[in-house]
């Protein structure tokens, strides 16, 4: 089993524990808090659901600017950003660290991306690497690269949570919607993360005829269980593919720092005491082969390499993982 904390920190924990314990007592009072409106929330959010008129579309191709894993010439960290295209129009879902690391810019130069052609920007979850960087997040502020902004202000930006978008329209999704384009969105589904408090993330959905119904999560915070419990209130039908992030870093992490893997103590949303297990791996996996799910890609930024292992061996549908410079149909 992987030591999330190398026991060379130890003896500074226990030295520090007067100060740090009382700590995360109060956190954990708080995340208690958190986890009940969230669970509130989601409650309501669900019992409102009713099936949006999303429309059936003929195609949709995926292309990855920003991941974890890397084909050949492109850049890659722990951020996320995916293009979405239908025959209907495009969406850019999250732009990973944005300025804060050259990784998009250089991404979208290879790709020959630029914002003509592309009809908004959606931003699964207020979190660093998914709305531009750390700073980013703590000014509630989506940031881009200066370079890549898009020439128009008037492309919409649709965030989850009240956010400014400079260089976009800032529009709020308060509840389940189709954002045009043939992309619908889950509304923002609510959970309490033990360090990083409450968040608030949306995924997006899009029908392909004779196929079903397409998820693609930013980090899949809610819960796979959840948003396919949403999904399937929104567009009933048979689930075709889900694609993006499922948040289990299960023996491992992608924020390494000397002696501590940050990714499993900080990044799970459970409490410092609370890991991870095979067992909640087997949840998220049978959830997906319940929902009978063809098609798996998966990203590697929140997942360590044991989980995509098993869901590529356990999941019906088999996994594909994403990485940067990917472009293909679904």
């Amino acid at each position: 089993m992987t030591l999330r904390i190398h026991p060379v920190w130890w003896p500074a924990l226990a030295i520090s524990s007067p100060a740090w314990v009382p700590w995360l007592l109060l956190r954990h009072r708080r995340f208690r808090k958190h986890g009940a409106a969230a669970a509130r929330w989601n409650a309501e959010l669900l019992e409102r659901a009713r099936p949006l008129d999303l429309p059936e579309v003929d195609r949709l191709e995926l292309t990855v600017l920003v991941e974890e894993l890397t084909g050949p010439g492109f850049l890659g960290n722990d951020g996320v950003s995916y293009l979405l295209r239908t025959e209907l129009g495009a969406v850019v879902m999250d732009v990973g660290f944005g300025p804060a690391t050259p990784v998009l810019q250089h991404n979208a130069r290879e790709l020959g991306f630029s914002w003509d052609g592309v009809d908004a920007l959606a931003i699964s979850h207020l979190h660093g690497d998914h709305m531009g960087g750390l700073a980013a997040a703590r000014a509630r502020r989506v940031a881009l690269p200066p370079g890549l902004l898009p020439s128009r202000h008037d492309l919409p930006c649709y965030v989850p949570e009240a956010a400014e978008a400079p260089g976009f329209q800032a529009i709020e999704v308060e509840e389940p919607r189709h954002l045009g384009f043939g992309i619908g969105s889950t509304g923002p589904l609510a959970r309490s993360l033990f360090f990083l408090g409450p968040v608030r993330e949306q995924a997006l959905l899009v029908r392909l005829r004779g196929k079903g119904l397409v998820i693609v999560t930013g980090c899949g915070h809610p819960g796979v269980g959840l948003i396919l419990e949403m999904a399937l209130r929104l567009a009933p039908g048979p689930v075709y593919a889900i694609a993006g992030g499922l948040h289990l870093p299960i023996t491992s992490g992608r924020g390494h720092y000397p002696g501590i893997e940050a990714q499993m103590v900080f990044g799970t949303g459970r409490p410092p005491w609370r890991r991870l297990t095979d067992a909640d791996l087997s949840h998220a996996i049978d959830a997906l082969n319940r929902a009978g799910i063809r098609r798996a890609l998966l990203s590697a930024h929140d997942t360590c390499d044991h989980a995509l292992a098993r869901f590529s061996r356990e999941l019906e549908a088999g996994a594909e993982v994403l990485w940067a410079g990917y472009s293909g149909s679904l």
